[in-house]
C-alpha cells in the first residue's frame, strides 16, 4: 500500500490509495526545501499553497488563504492547519514533525485536502473538517480516500491521561461519565483502542493516527479507503524528524496536487 520513490536519490512515500493524484510524503532528506521547490518534483505547472501551522482545525481554500485577516506577519501566510483545492494544478502542503500529515482525494470531483493534525487539531475532529469541506465541492463520503502519513506511534507516544481523553472523547461509543479514571476505562475498551496503558502514574499512550481513522469511520469513510503509514518519525531518525525525540523544530513535507 505504502511506496518508497525516489528523486535525485532521496526518498520519499507515496500511498497506492491515492495513485491518481501527484502527492507526497517527504523525508527529511529534503529540508531544508520549502513546498515551492518540492511542488515541481510532482508537477512542473502546479501552483504552490501552505499555511502557517497553529494547531486547530481550520481548513482554508486558495481563495480563503489570498483574503485572509489572520496571517502570520513575517511571512504574510494564513494561520490554519488544513487546505483544500478549488481547480486542478493546486498542490497544497503541510508541515509535520510527529504530528499527523493526511492527505484526502475527493474521487468525485478530484479535489483534494491537506491536513497537519496533532492531538490538539484532532481533538478539534481536523480531518472530519476537511473531509466535509470537501464534500461541500460534491460527491459523497464514499468518495473519499485518506491517506495517513508518516506520525509518532502510539506505542511511543506518552501523553497525560487529560491528553488521552481530551483526544478520545471525540470516538466515545457511549457517552462519558466525566469522572477521569472511568471514562478512560471506557475508552480503552474500545476495539483496537488509540489508548494504550503507560507504566508511569498519570500517564498513558495515545496512538493520534488510531483516533483520526476512527473519526474518519464514524463519519462515513469507508475503512479500506483509509491507510496509515508503517512507519513511525520517533523510531525512524535516519528518515524523520522528531521534536518528541529532538527537541528541534524541525519538518518535513507532505503535499498533493487535484486532477
Amino acid at each position: 500500500m505504502w511506496q518508497w520513490q525516489t528523486r535525485s536519490e532521496l526518498p520519499y512515500l507515496t500511498c497506492d490509495l491515492l495513485s491518481d493524484w501527484q502527492h507526497g510524503f517527504f523525508t527529511r532528506q529534503f529540508a531544508p526545501r520549502e513546498p515551492h521547490e518540492i511542488t515541481p518534483i510532482l508537477s512542473a505547472t502546479a501552483s504552490t499553497h501552505r499555511l502557517k501551522q497553529v494547531h486547530g482545525n481550520i481548513v482554508l481554500t486558495p481563495t480563503e488563504i489570498a483574503t485572509a485577516t489572520e496571517v502570520e506577519v513575517e511571512t504574510g501566510n494564513a494561520l490554519a492547519d488544513g487546505l483544500l483545492t478549488e481547480q486542478p494544478q493546486q498542490a497544497v502542503w503541510v508541515a509535520s514533525a510527529d504530528c499527523n500529515p493526511i492527505l484526502i482525494a475527493n474521487r468525485h470531483t478530484g479535489n483534494v485536502a491537506a491536513v497537519h493534525a496533532g492531538w490538539r487539531g484532532t481533538s478539534l475532529n481536523i480531518a472530519t473538517v476537511a473531509v466535509n469541506r470537501l464534500l461541500a465541492q460534491g460527491g459523497s463520503v464514499t468518495d473519499i480516500i485518506v491517506a495517513i502519513g508518516p506520525a509518532i506511534d502510539g506505542k511511543v507516544y506518552q501523553v497525560t491521561k487529560q491528553v488521552g481523553l481530551e483526544v478520545c472523547r471525540s470516538i466515545a461509543l457511549n457517552p462519558l461519565s466525566g469522572d477521569l479514571k472511568t471514562d478512560l476505562t471506557s475508552l480503552q475498551a474500545i476495539p483496537d483502542s488509540p489508548l494504550l496503558p503507560d507504566e508511569q502514574v498519570g500517564r498513558v499512550r495515545l496512538d493520534v493516527r488510531r483516533v483520526n481513522q476512527l473519526q474518519l469511520e464514524q463519519l462515513g469513510v469507508d475503512p479500506q479507503a483509509i491507510s496509515i503509514a508503517p512507519h513511525c518519525t520517533y523510531q525512524e531518525p535516519e528518515y524523520f524528524f522528531s521534536y518528541r525525540r529532538e527537541k528541534l523544530k524541525k519538518i518535513q513535507w507532505s503535499g498533493i496536487i487535484n486532477n
